[in-house]
């Protein structure tokens, strides 16, 4: 990864230190030459939300289909709120079976992480990552043989991830020349990408879903600890328990738009038997939008799935330093039967914990922020 750019003007200066380091190889694509890198690079510094040296390949219409793709697969929410329970407990009397039965298999899970006194001592967090996005074109929705392009063609990038609870995060992602910023305050969530207005998540803040592929053992337990056993099942022959959560209806209305519904969002974690590591997290998402003439609607169903691995620990935390996330869209209704898959491939090289100086200004959000409801 590369994370500093050399003075060019002059030899002697301090080199700048970059706000999110790159991959090696996606420093090589900004030039023909190591002289001809390094001003691209610069300038890519002065102005980053415009990608002017943009590789794209990811198959899509023009810039901003591609920014909302970026923002899809790189910076979701989960639907749910998550509140750090120190005990890590909720009572079993009067739970049914699959209740009692997931609160088990989450106590196995901080076991396996790393235990609870290691989760208590963390205060804050910072991780520093890799990813490699893969794409397909849209095909007909009964077209089963949807397939990504081949990772010759793949999109790299870097990411940066500050956290000091599950209210208060801020991310910063590069991909193929294209940043999307997202954060919450603690009382709003929002995103930002290239020239458009920083856009404020309707409801009240919740999670990045990236902390939930190995990065926050203590929000993933919290969360799945209000979840249900329903069954087992076999993951990269690792058998596996499987705990599921529903979006209450409430949470679901606050979260809609005038112009949007979401009809459901289902949440499961996969729990290996053997070492009650998370082993693959996965949520579906149905909206229903309205459509722009008639009384027709069109629905966009999300189901991403995320495979999750390479454990090691960092500070007495068992933390996942590598997966491959699965994302399938689906666009049905009105004039619309259509399907892409785009799939990212993710690494982290760096994580640590208790970050001193991360104060409240490291979470506000942009000047520009505008909400749903019209308001500044």
């Amino acid at each position: 990864m590369r994370k500093l750019c050399p003075n060019l003007d002059n030899e002697d200066g301090l080199e700048t230190v970059l706000e999110v380091p790159i991959p090696e190889e996606m420093f090589t694509l900004m030039g023909s030459s190591a002289i001809l890198r390094w001003h691209n690079l610069r300038t890519f510094m002065k102005n980053q939300s415009h990608g002017k040296y943009s590789t794209s390949h990811l198959p899509s219409g023009s810039n901003s289909e591609f920014m909302a793709l970026l923002k899809l697969v790189g910076s979701p929410l989960i639907p749910l709120q998550v509140h750090c329970d120190c005990a890590l407990t909720r009572p079993i009397k009067d739970c049914s079976i699959e209740a009692s039965t997931a609160k088990y298999i989450v106590q196995q899970y901080v076991a396996a992480i790393g235990g609870l006194a290691a989760l208590n001592a963390v205060n804050s967090m910072c991780a520093v990552g890799q990813v490699k996005m893969v794409g397909s074109e849209m095909h007909k929705a009964d077209d089963n043989s949807v397939q990504t392009t081949t990772k010759v063609n793949s999109e790299v990038g870097g990411f940066v991830l500050w956290q000091k609870n599950p209210d208060l995060w801020y991310l910063e992602l590069v991909v193929s020349g294209y940043k999307v910023s997202a954060g919450s305050d603690g009382s709003v969530a929002w995103n930002q990408s290239g020239s458009q207005p920083s856009h404020a998540n309707k409801g009240p803040p919740r999670p990045l879903r990236r902390f939930f592929q190995g990065l926050d053992p203590r929000s993933t337990a919290n969360l799945f600890l209000d979840a249900v056993c329903t069954g087992e099942k076999t993951i990269n022959k690792e058998e596996c328990f499987i705990l599921k959560l529903e979006t209450p209806a409430d949470i679901l209305q606050s979260q809609s738009t005038s112009q949007t519904e979401i009809v459901h969002h289902t949440i499961w974690g996969y729990f290996s038997q053997r070492t009650g590591l998370l082993v693959q997290f996965e949520d579906t998402k149905l909206v229903k939008m309205k459509a722009a003439r008639g009384d027709d609607h069109v629905f966009w169903e999300t189901t991403m799935e995320t495979l999750v691995g390479d454990y090691r620990y960092v500070d007495g935390i068992n933390i996942a330093h590598g997966g491959k996330t699965s994302a399938l869209l689906f666009r049905y209704g009105h004039a619309y039967n259509q399907k892409r898959r785009i799939e990212e491939t993710w690494e982290i090289d760096e994580v640590d914990f208790n970050i001193c100086g991360l104060s409240m200004e490291c979470f506000l959000p942009p000047s520009d922020l505008k909400r749903d409801d019209g308001e500044q």
